[in-house]
């Protein structure tokens, strides 16, 4: 009962432990560094590079020394029996006698080294395990960056469904305040009916919205849970604003950042993919050439009619062998060549993909820097035209009260005030996520 009892408070202190490991809140730059730790892509990306170290010495250590051994026991059921003249026992000429050369049981246990010392494929094989491992090394930053870049775009959609939920709210809480006040108006027999009717159909639109927004809210979370590599369930608080990331996140520097095609890590990757094309024409041509071992066998054999082999005074032979095998390409049909214009052919398509690649990323880099620029802009236009859209509002909603506007007047000015906040809203995330694209395009991250 006591062990059991100790087993249930350590599962529990256990569990209490990992529990304490997730934090409960996050900045950006907190969520960025534990998705890097924790995101799954990110983590087999780490198990990648170490498959491919293990890969590297894998292939190294066919060039080294192998030592193998075998234990061979043979028990003939029935002994094989061979023919020899009759009369050189002293029988009659061209009759033959049956006769047994060995025991019928027998052990045999040998010891070999083999060592290879010379194979073309040997060095290629060497060279690409290092460029493999590079490959790996490569896909691992690209890893991160893209991860970095999905945590952004997340925080951002978390912050962006937060900040429409307040105002979405606040909006209703005005809007109800005016409907209240016109229906007390028309039921005084100040206002029309139709101002009523038009406020409850803003109203109407904005709860169907807001629950939209309540939603979306949900499913952000739940998105940013999944990137950080957490349960999507699990109750967390981001600590930054949207609005103050915006502000961190504008930086002309960056527009003006030195466009080199070779730090951006998709024309690392396409290099390597050239380096690797170069290896296998290198790998065919190695075919070619001869290919030198060399081998050290040495053992023990042990006779019987019986199953003595394990009595003290069971004879044993030893045995050792020295030996050198060179293997010579001489004629295989074309077979190698065509293998070697195939691999010529696949360098090629490389040369081209890699200098179809920097055309790529030339263009992506000038996208995404005006695209950055535009977000930028856009957010100054966006910022000004909430506070006029703000303030042509507040003067309809007066003037309504007043009677000198109308109710459509009303309605078209606080559906513009909604269209102007989520247009602010969005510019604000279209900063974060533009500077977050081309920071991933040029690879000038610094985690």
């Amino acid at each position: 009962m006591k062990h059991k009892l100790f087993i249930l408070i350590t599962l529990c202190y256990t569990s209490w432990v990992f529990s304490q490991e997730i934090p409960s809140s996050f900045s950006l730059q907190e969520a960025i560094e534990f998705a890097l730790e924790n995101n799954r892509s990110a983590k087999n990306a780490i198990r990648n590079i170490e498959a491919a170290e293990k890969q590297k010495w894998e292939t190294t250590a066919t060039g080294l020394p192998q030592i193998n051994g075998g234990i061979d026991y043979q028990n003939w059921i029935k002994q094989q029996v061979s023919l020899l003249p009759a009369e050189i026992a002293g029988g009659d000429p061209g009759t033959f006698v049956p006769v047994t050369f060995s025991p019928k049981q027998s052990i045999n246990a040998t010891a070999t080294l083999n060592q290879l010392l010379f194979d073309g494929s040997y060095i290629v094989g060497l060279q690409s395990a290092k460029v493999y491992l590079e490959i790996s090394e490569n896909a691992k930053t690209k890893t991160d960056l893209e991860v970095r870049q999905s945590i952004i775009d997340a925080y951002g959609n978390v912050l962006l469904a937060e900040e429409n939920l307040l105002i979405v709210n606040k909006n209703i809480e005005v809007l109800e305040k005016n409907l209240a006040e016109t229906t007390k108006i028309y039921e005084n027999g100040l206002a029309e009916e139709e101002s009523v009717e038009q406020l409850q159909i803003t109203l109407t639109s904005l709860e169907s919205y807001l629950n939209n927004v309540e939603r979306l809210k949900d499913l952000s979370y739940k998105m940013f849970n999944i990137t950080l590599g957490i349960d999507l369930n699990k109750q967390i608080t981001l600590t930054d604003n949207l609005e103050t990331l915006t502000l961190q996140n504008i930086s002309l520097e960056l527009l003006n950042a030195d466009e080199n095609i070779e730090n951006s890590i998709d024309f690392q990757i396409a290099k390597n993919q050239e380096v690797s094309k170069e290896l296998l024409l290198k790998l065919e041509k190695s075919s070619f050439l001869p290919s030198l071992n060399a081998f050290v066998n040495a053992g023990y054999s042990g006779f019987s009619e019986k199953f003595t082999f394990a009595n003290n005074n069971q004879d044993w032979y030893g045995s050792s062998l020295l030996g050198v095998s060179m293997s010579i390409p001489i004629f295989s049909s074309g077979m190698r060549s065509s293998a070697t214009q195939r691999a010529k052919i696949d360098l090629e398509i490389a040369k081209e993909e890699l200098t179809e690649t920097e055309q790529q990323l030339k263009f992506q880099i000038a996208n995404a820097k005006s695209n950055y620029q535009f977000a930028i802009e856009e957010y100054e236009n966006k910022r000004q035209n909430l506070n006029l859209a703000e303030r042509i509002e507040q003067k309809n909603q007066t003037k309504f009260f007043e009677g000198i506007a109308s109710s459509f007047d009303l309605r078209q000015a606080q559906t513009q005030l909604y269209t102007a906040q989520q247009e602010y809203l969005q510019s604000m995330f279209n900063v974060i996520a533009n500077k977050a694209e081309l920071e991933t395009i040029l690879n000038t991250v610094n985690y």
